[in-house]
């Protein structure tokens, strides 16, 4: 669970790292080959997603409304 705007910016990180690996992957193994490898980065790629999701919702929370 990411708690902090460190931890978040880590994440993104770790995201963009994620989608260079499989950008390299689907390039030097064609379809069917590899296909548990890509599958679970995939995989990783969500799960980041989502906690960043949830991160975005907790700080959209703790933010005043601007008019």
């Amino acid at each position: 669970m990411i708690a902090n705007v460190t931890e978040y910016q880590r994440a993104q990180e770790e995201i963009r790292s994620l989608e260079q690996r499989l950008d390299r992957l689907q390039q030097t193994h064609p379809i069917g080959s590899k296909g548990f490898t890509k599958a679970g980065i995939r995989k990783m790629i969500a799960r980041l997603h989502e906690e960043l999701a949830v991160y975005e919702g907790s700080e959209e929370a703790r933010r005043p409304e601007s008019s």
